[in-house]
């Protein structure tokens, strides 16, 4: 595993239940604002879904992944909404109130 890839999951954990952030976030806190699709395959490759909670990373929209690697964007939504997420329509978390920003 590549050691952006651990950057990546090390910033994950630190996401706190109830929020989100967002790709390019990530990107930038790894030292690059460009790689946000890097991120992106990060997640979908997440060696320990249960631990690295992929789900809390949403598009800089608030869009949550169609491609969820665990289960789609349903799964996506219930887990956040489990934990007190809300949401602007049923696949747009409510950005202004759960981001996290680092």
């Amino acid at each position: 595993m590549s050691d952006f890839f651990n950057k990546v999951y090390e910033i994950v954990k630190q996401i706190p239940r109830g929020s989100v952030t967002t790709y390019g976030t990530i990107a930038r806190l790894c030292g690059n604002k460009r790689m946000s699709r890097q991120v992106g395959w990060a997640l979908h490759v997440n060696p320990e879904p249960f631990v690295i909670p992929c789900h809390r990373v949403v598009n800089r929209e608030g869009k949550l992944s169609g491609a969820f690697a665990f289960g789609g964007k349903n799964v996506q939504h219930d887990l956040l909404a489990d934990e007190g997420v809300e949401f602007t329509d049923y696949d747009t978390v409510n950005i202004s109130k759960h981001l996290w920003e680092g």
